[in-house]
Formats: C-alpha cells, structure tokens, sequence
C-alpha cells in the first residue's frame, strides 16, 4: 500500500459526484441484474474444530461451476440475495456462515477464531463437498478472506471475484477507526465516538472490544448497536437511519461488532502486508475487482493498487458507488455475468 494515497484521497472523491449512472443492466429478472430468488437444495452444518459447526447451504446446479461465497464482517453471515449474483443453471453455489457468525454455531465465539482457522475452513469445505476447484467470490472481509485462501491453496481456485477490496494493513485500519473516515463522515463520526463511554480512548479496536466483553449487556447492546449504525452508514450512502433503527431492533448485532472488532484490534491475524508479499502465488488466477468510487471504508486506491499489482486483473471502478448499495449491486452481477 503505497501510504502517500491516503493524504491526497480525500482531494479527489468529491469529483465522482459529477460522474454519471452506470448503464442500464441487461438481461435478468430485477433493474439491480440479479437472478430470480432461489432456494438451497443442500443445507447443514459441518464439524471443523472441538469447537466449531459451520452452516453451510448449497444452490444452483449441482454440476455447475462452483462458487464459494465470502461474507463481509468479520462476524457478518450470507443473505439468500447473495444467490442471485449466479445463473443458477450455470453455477454450483456455496455458501457458509463464518465462525461464530450467522448460524453457525456457537454464536459470537472468538475462540479458534482467527483468519487462518477460517481459511482451513474453506478448504475442509471443499474437501466436505468433493469440489477440486471453485471461483471464490468476496466483498469487503470477503475479498481479505479470498486473497488469504487463494494465497494459501492457489491449485484450487479458478477464479476470483473481489470487491471492495480490503487488505487489512495498518493505513487500512487507521483510516476507519482513527479519522480517515471523518473526512467525509464528520457528523456520523462523532455521532458514534459519543455513544462510547471514554471517546478519547485509543485505540478504539482494543477499546471497543473491552466495551462488548464487558460484563454490563446492557453496554454490549448500546456498543454494538452504535458501531453497527456507524459502519453501515459510511457503507451504503443511500441508507436512512431509519432502516438501520428498525434492522437493530429486530436483530442482533453483537457477534458481527464482537467478531469485527477483535479481529481488527488482532490486525485480522496477519502480519502488516502480508497479504501483498504473497500476491506472486496467485499471479495466475483471473481476478476481477468492483470497487465503488466513493467506498468510504474501502477506498478505491487499495482497489487500484491490488489491481496494478495482479497483471491481467481486470478493475471496475464504479462511479457513484459506495462500499454497498444498488449501484455496487448493478455493477458487481455485470461483472459476474462475464463469467456465464
């Protein structure tokens, strides 16, 4: 990561405001391009540790392509949409909740928690499922647990599918907990520096994961509900306030800002840069990168710069898109579509 981006990022994002809609999708069932809803034919958790059961689901064509898919967080899960990025009749698709995450069980543990447990994981999933080889498709967290496995088992990957590429250095880290985000989030910021006991405190990965193993529930509930709200609101610039306030009031988030936080404070496991030393490991792999232009969390440069780094990677940089949304909706299922 070259740390001179991070100084002038903030110059050049207001100018993607002027830049216009991506182009109308073509041939699918909704404005956004995605598939028709489907349902799993395959569901069921699998034993990896003393410890740990993932819940996996399996769609699609069972002699399809396979496709792994890797949720954000750490510590979020897969959502049935995330099916309909993938031509059900063409794709094998294969989902799993990551541990401690979603359903799989137990909830919100940390123990044997750690990006290389989850990346051996994988890979007893795919031994689990007799695939030789799949397409790994991740955003955000994803794609950070897609260039580890990738890195580590590259005979086994066909392809890759990342967007808003993240890849837990320590400029990364900074930028969303210590004030890179401010710069064009102030209000939203501070808003959640306020809900926290100390706001001075630093730094705030190690504090906030005190706050949420702290005995107080009532204190885990506030923490995990101001970081969720603080993390979606700089994800998807189209989200109210209102629909974050009635998701937290119906779901938990505790084991997404439990997990997220304590693999952050643990700088995701790896050592800083890791994750671009190896990158000659998988120089062979197709690699095709969606980032939205104003992906706050993420900022396009990492994107960029990955992509400089993978000769023959293809980058689509998304005008007017953020970390999440409609629009990196449209341009993530176009750019799936390429490999129908």
């Amino acid at each position: 990561m070259k740390n001179k981006h991070w100084l002038i990022l903030c110059c050049f994002v207001l100018a993607t405001f002027w830049a216009c809609n991506p182009s109308n999708q073509k041939s699918d069932s909704t404005n956004t391009g995605l598939w028709p809803p489907i349902e799993p034919y395959e569901t069921g958790y699998l034993v990896v540790s003393d410890i740990h059961k993932l819940y996996y689901e399996v769609s699609g064509n069972p002699d399809g392509k396979p496709v792994f898919v890797l949720h954000g967080g750490p510590g979020g899960s897969c959502r049935p949409a995330m099916r309909q990025f993938f031509d059900p009749g063409k794709f094998m698709i294969v989902m799993f909740d990551q541990r401690g995450a979603g359903r799989s069980k137990p909830y919100a543990e940390i123990k044997e928690n750690t990006t290389w447990d989850l990346v051996e994981d994988i890979e007893k999933l795919r031994t689990h499922l007799a695939v030789d080889a799949m397409m790994l498709f991740g955003g955000s967290w994803g794609s950070t647990l897609a260039l580890a496995y990738a890195e580590t088992y590259p005979e086994h990957v066909t392809d890759m599918v990342l967007r808003g590429v993240f890849t837990a250095t320590q400029a990364e880290i900074n930028h969303f907990y210590h004030g890179g985000v401010r710069l064009l989030f102030p209000d939203v910021y501070d808003q959640f520096l306020n809900a926290l006991p100390e706001p001075d405190t630093r730094p705030l990965p190690d504090y906030l994961f005190s706050l949420l193993t702290s005995e107080d529930t009532t204190l885990q509930v506030k923490i995990s509900k101001a970081w969720t709200k603080y993390e979606w609101k700089i994800s998807d610039l189209d989200i109210s306030d209102e629909v974050i306030e009635n998701f937290l009031e119906k779901n938990s988030a505790y084991a997404f800002s439990l997990i997220e936080n304590y693999y952050m404070m643990n700088h995701c496991f790896l050592e800083e840069g890791q994750l671009w030393e190896n990158l000659d490991r998988i120089k062979g792999i197709p690699v095709t990168i969606v980032n939205g232009r104003v992906d706050w969390p993420c900022p396009t440069i990492t994107a960029y710069d990955l992509h400089q780094s993978l000769p023959g990677s293809r980058l689509i940089i998304s005008e007017m898109g953020g970390h999440g949304g409609k629009v990196i909706i449209e341009a993530l299922a176009d750019a799936v579509r390429k490999y129908h």
